[in-house]
């Protein structure tokens, strides 16, 4: 993701340009500031020196915070130096359970209830003396929870509220289960992003033998939700798509939530001797996906490529593995907007999709109050990386 061609960062910053990666994040967040820390570094304008771009270059924009926690389990948020006048920029990511906390004495992993109340924390720290709070939260809070069925909570959009109630600006989150819940919000920013732009440049690279064309490649959706996405990826490459529906019985409730798939159907066309790149938002127990991999394999489809922005495996990666060795797919990729158990980064079939350098240049426009359309849709880009790749140039 190039910004060399830019010109936004010629306009005035909204303010002193704050980063504050919670603890869930901080890996992400340094990556991210390490990239603002280069690019303005580098830029040499007539402005740069002037008192409006006070502090404009900086060794380091992430501003130093923690939680703390009492032996009871509750905490509260602490920033370690002033923000007043500050541009902020808090990341989170609820899905990290790989961080405890002490509760009477009991080791207690962190659900995303404790990432969102901290995140409250260091927005309430902030006093309201920052210009801006922005929150960028990968995968949003409760966003499976977007609507009702029956007497039901809506904690997506009850999470919302509470934020812009507490004076965030913009939420920037990645590939929202429902888009829909910005109308939660309608007076207030909540921008969802597709990784569609990264996924094409690291299948490309990692699968050199891929041709782009309808003859030897199709997208498939593994559920009707998700075919805005499939038919996004798919119109830019010019090749067909194919998807699959959930048959349920509708007669049977399983844990209180939801029924029970008892087939995946598909639509499409004829996949045999054709590489598949699945496409979807989340990987949760792994059951669907996995399914529909060997259901495309009995097709006699030819090379199987998963990508999902989120990764959370939660019934572990056993199945994966087997799925792997049965011939099912050849690559799975996720994005590292959310916690990569080390592994699964060993893992021979995993790549990981490293959205760093985009969610900087996110926050460096945004800085500037200039506009993102351009970062939303991508689908310049990505013809660029396709010419590159058809011309056999290093992608």
């Amino acid at each position: 993701m190039s910004q060399t061609n830019e010109n936004y960062f010629e306009t005035l910053p909204v303010g002193r340009l704050g980063i504050i990666p919670l603890e869930s994040c901080m890996p992400l967040g340094r990556k991210a500031d390490n990239y603002l820390v280069q690019w303005r570094q580098k830029r040499d304008f007539q402005h740069k020196s002037t008192l409006m771009f006070d502090g404009y270059t900086r060794d380091s924009y992430i501003i130093p915070s923690s939680v703390p926690r009492f032996g009871s389990g509750e905490a509260k948020g602490c920033i370690n130096e002033s923000v007043r006048g500050d541009d902020l920029y808090i990341l989170v990511d609820v899905c990290n359970y790989s961080l405890t906390y002490s509760l009477f004495g009991h080791k207690n992993h962190m659900s995303p209830d404790d990432h969102f109340q901290d995140l409250k924390r260091i927005i309430a720290a902030a006093g309201g003396k920052a210009r801006r709070v922005n929150v960028i939260m990968p995968f949003l809070y409760e966003s499976r929870q977007h609507k009702r069925s029956g007497r039901e909570s809506l904690d997506c959009a009850l999470s919302l509220q509470e934020l812009v109630s507490m004076g965030v600006e913009t939420i920037i989150t990645f590939d929202a289960h429902d888009p829909r819940v910005q109308n939660a919000i309608p007076l207030n920013g909540l921008e969802t992003i597709q990784p569609a732009y990264q996924f094409i440049k690291n299948i490309l690279r990692n699968a050199p033998e891929i041709k782009i064309d309808s003859d030897h490649l199709m997208i498939i959706s593994p559920n009707e939700s998700g075919m805005s996405r499939a038919i996004y990826i798919a119109n830019n490459l010019g090749v067909d798509m194919g998807m699959f529906y959930k048959c349920r019985d509708y007669s049977t409730i399983i844990n209180g939530r939801r029924n029970p798939i008892v087939a995946h159907e598909f639509l499409g066309t004829n996949v045999a001797n054709k590489d598949m790149l699945i496409i979807d938002d989340i990987i949760s127990s792994g059951d669907s996906i996995i399914e529909i991999a060997n259901l495309l394999k009995k097709q006699k489809a030819r090379n199987l490529y998963i990508c999902c922005t989120f990764g959370l495996f939660t019934d572990g990666l056993d199945k994966f593995d087997k799925a792997y060795k049965m011939g099912y797919f050849t690559k799975l990729m996720t994005t590292n907007l959310v916690y990569q158990t080390p592994e699964l980064l060993a893992k021979p079939y995993y790549i990981s999709c490293d959205m760093s350098k985009y969610i900087a240049l996110i926050i460096d426009t945004l800085n500037h109050d200039a506009s993102i359309t351009n970062l939303l849709d991508p689908a310049e880009k990505i013809q660029k990386i396709l010419k590159k790749n058809h011309n056999h140039e290093k992608i």
